[in-house]
């Protein structure tokens, strides 16, 4: 199974000639070329989502926004019609009240933020498997610290669907794995694929620096491989990330 992490860039008209529009067709010249089975986006804007379900015409794609009334940016999962099978979905808000739209931590920035998890089949193996996408905040890391604790509790304590099944966690953490709001994952049963991919936020070769805040974490899966996309066309990037791609399959018992 090829599965993607890609924060796709908010759509606000702020980047030049990496404006989205710009972006577009490298984006979904990548995407049909690489056929990722799932594809976690984060950062998606409703008018991006809407672009993703008309132009990822072999996929569907699931997520709703963040804010009280449902709008704003998403997380967003893309998945193959023909190879995977869609049991359970559900969006919770990293906060003290995840089934309150909007909620947040007290000490957060303004940004509501989410976690998309689906319980998906796997048609090809008949593997059932929990996948969770987020995007942990940006200013805070007691907030990042507390949402990746609250993601780890739920899938190890609350998940009642198919309770220890393997997971995957995907997402932009906003944080180095080295840092300390991240010490938890260095106890998780979750290994990083991507621990060595290196730098994943470029920033479109300007503003802020260089660094590795994308992740794809697994519990029961092997990793064959990964690998960032560095696509750049004449100055114009899929994205201010590199989005990173793992092939995973089950973990031999």
């Amino acid at each position: 199974m090829k599965l993607a992490t890609f924060n796709i860039r908010c759509d606000y008209g702020q980047d030049g000639e990496n404006n989205f529009c710009f972006r577009k067709p490298l984006i979904l010249e990548k995407l049909r070329r690489e056929e990722p089975d799932v594809i976690c986006f984060q950062e998606v804007l409703p008018h991006v989502a809407v672009w993703l379900k008309e132009a990822l015409e072999d996929y569907y794609v699931i997520g709703c926004g963040r804010s009280e009334t449902l709008e704003d940016e998403q997380m967003a999962i893309a998945y193959r019609k023909d190879r995977l099978n869609l049991i359970q979905m559900e969006t919770f808000w990293l906060s003290e009240t995840p089934y309150t739209p909007g909620s947040r931590y007290p000490r957060q920035s303004i940004c509501p933020r989410t976690a998309t998890e689906a319980v998906f089949e796997d048609l090809s193996d008949k593997t059932v498997f929990r996948l969770v996408n987020t995007h942990l905040d940006h200013e805070h890391p007691e907030a990042r610290a507390l949402g990746l604790a609250q993601i780890l509790r739920k899938l190890t304590t609350q998940d009642r669907l198919f309770p220890g099944v393997p997971a995957v966690i995907t997402g932009d953490m906003n944080a180095e794995p080295d840092s300390p709001e991240m010490a938890a994952l260095r106890t998780a049963p979750y290994q990083n694929v991507t621990a060595s991919i290196g730098v994943t936020y470029h920033g479109f070769g300007c503003g802020d620096p260089p660094c590795s805040i994308d992740y794809i974490l697994t519990r029961g899966f092997a990793c064959d491989g990964v690998e960032k996309w560095t696509d750049c066309r004449d100055g114009v990037f899929l994205s201010d990330h590199y989005p990173v791609c793992a092939r995973l399959r089950p973990a031999e018992e």
